[in-house]
C-alpha cells in the first residue's frame, strides 16, 4: 500500500527541517572554533602597565537621544575608566528627557566629561551618524571611541582595547560587548536574534581576514584612529546610514589601507540592548533588511531556511506525535535538539547565556517576522525609529 500522501508531505518538511538543523549545527560549531578574537580579560592580559604611558589621547564620544534611565550609569563608568588620558563627550540628540540634565549634573565635578546640546538633523543625515559627528567636531583625540548610552564598562576596557589594536597592528578595533538580559522577552527573544547574527556573519577569523570581503562592527563600540577615520570621510560620508556602524566596516575594509577586527570583549563592556518586546521589535526591523541589502537570493534563502526551523518544525513535531508517524517526530526532535546544544555553545563563546538556546524555536519565529517585517517597511519607504521617520536608503 502506497503511504498517505500527507504522510509522505510530511516526511518531506522533515527532511528539509534536518537539513537546516544540520547547517545550523555545522556553522555553529565552525564558529566557535574558529572565533579567537577576544580581549584579555584584564588589562594585564592585554598591556603591561608599564607600557601605558604610551597610550594616546582618547576622545570618547557618546550619542544619547532619550536615555534617561541608563546614560549615568554609562557616563559613570567611563569616568571611572583606568586610561592615561581621555575625555567623555556625550551628544545630547534633541531629548525630550532628562538626558541633558543627567550629564550635565555629572560634569559639574569633573572636567573630562562634556555635554554638546545637539542642533536639529541636517537634510540627508540620520540621527546617530549626526550626533557622532558634532562630537567628532569637539574631540582632540588621537583615537576615537564610540560607544553608545546602555553601556557600561569595567575600568581596564579601553586600556585593554587600545593594547589589543597596538598588538595587532589595527587602525580600528569593534568589541562584542557582553549582552545583559533582564526581562522573560529578552531572555527569550535576544539570544536567537544575536546568534542567528552571528551564523550569517561567520567566524570572526573570516570577519577579520583582510582578503575576505565580509565586514561587521558593533555600533555599541567602536575604537578608531583617527587618521583612518578622517581618511573615509568620518560620519559625513555615513550621513544617511541606519546601520553607520556596518557601512563604517564595510568602508574600513573595502578601502584596503586599514586593518580592522570585531573582537569578543571578554566582559570588559557590558550593554542591555533593549528591554522589552516592543523595543527588540522596533530596534531590529530598523536594520535588519540593511544587512541583506543587494543580496535577493540570500534574502530569499534566509528567510526560508528560518520559516522552516520555525514555525514549521515545531509545528510539524506536533503533526507527527498526532500522526504517530515517530520516524518523523525522532527526526524533528533529534534535529532541534542538536541545533538548540551547538548554539548554546556558541552563545557562551560570545558572552551571553547559553541557557538562551532552549527558546530558539520561539525566538527564531519571532525573528523571522521582524525580518519579514523590516525587509517590507524598507521596500516601502522607509522605519521610524526614536521619533524619526527615515526614508528608504
Amino acid at each position: 500500500m502506497m503511504p498517505d500522501a500527507r504522510v509522505i508531505a510530511l516526511w518531506v518538511v522533515g527532511l528539509a527541517c534536518a537539513i537546516v538543523d544540520l547547517l545550523i549545527v555545522l556553522r555553529s560549531v565552525e564558529i566557535a572554533r574558529r572565533s579567537h578574537a577576544m580581549l584579555g580579560r584584564t588589562h594585564g592580559d592585554a598591556a603591561p602597565p608599564e607600557e601605558r604611558g604610551n597610550f594616546p589621547f582618547l576622545s570618547i564620544v557618546v550619542p544619547a537621544r532619550n536615555e534617561e534611565r541608563q546614560i549615568a550609569g554609562c557616563v559613570r563608568t567611563l569616568l571611572a575608566l583606568r586610561y592615561p588620558a581621555y575625555e567623555v563627550i556625550v551628544v545630547d540628540d534633541r531629548s525630550d528627557d532628562a538626558t541633558a540634565a543627567i550629564v550635565e549634573r555629572i560634569a559639574r565635578d569633573d572636567a573630562r566629561l562634556t555635554l554638546v546640546r545637539g542642533v536639529d538633523l541636517p537634510d540627508g543625515w540620520v540621527g546617530k551618524p549626526w550626533a557622532l559627528e558634532q562630537g567628532v567636531r569637539r574631540a582632540r583625540g588621537a583615537w576615537l571611541l564610540f560607544t553608545d548610552a546602555d553601556t557600561e564598562h569595567e575600568p581596564d576596557s579601553a586600556g585593554a582595547a587600545f593594547a589589543y589594536a597596538r598588538a595587532s597592528e589595527l587602525d580600528a578595533v569593534s568589541l562584542l560587548t557582553e549582552q545583559t538580559m533582564v526581562t522573560a522577552a529578552e531572555r527569550i527573544v535576544l539570544p536567537s536574534i544575536l546568534w542567528t547574527i552571528a551564523l550569517g556573519t561567520g567566524p570572526l577569523d573570516d570577519v577579520n581576514d583582510p582578503a575576505r570581503g565580509n565586514a561587521l562592527f558593533n555600533g555599541q563600540y567602536i575604537l578608531i584612529d583617527r587618521v583612518a577615520y578622517e581618511a573615509i570621510g568620518g560620519h559625513g560620508a555615513l550621513r544617511g546610514e541606519i546601520a553607520e556602524d556596518l557601512e563604517l566596516a564595510r568602508r574600513l575594509k573595502a578601502d584596503g589601507r586599514f586593518r580592522t577586527a570585531l573582537v569578543g570583549a571578554s566582559g570588559q563592556v557590558r550593554t542591555r540592548m533593549y528591554r522589552s518586546f516592543r523595543e527588540i521589535w522596533e530596534g531590529f526591523v530598523k536594520n535588519f533588511a540593511l544587512g541583506v541589502r543587494g543580496q535577493p537570493l540570500l534574502t530569499a534563502g534566509a528567510l526560508l531556511a528560518f520559516a522552516l526551523f520555525s514555525p514549521l518544525q515545531p509545528l510539524a513535531l506536533l503533526v507527527a506525535l498526532a500522526w504517530h508517524v515517530w520516524g518523523v517526530a525522532l527526526l524533528l526532535a533529534a534535529g532541534m535538539l542538536a541545533a538548540g546544544v551547538a548554539a548554546a555553545r556558541g552563545m557562551r563563546r560570545f558572552g551571553f547565556a547559553g541557557s538562551g538556546a532552549a527558546w530558539l524555536p520561539i525566538g527564531i519565529g519571532v525573528m523571522s517576522a521582524i525580518f519579514a517585517t523590516s525587509l517590507f517597511k524598507h521596500a516601502r519607504g522607509g522605519v521610524t525609529w526614536r521619533g524619526r521617520r527615515y526614508a528608504r536608503s
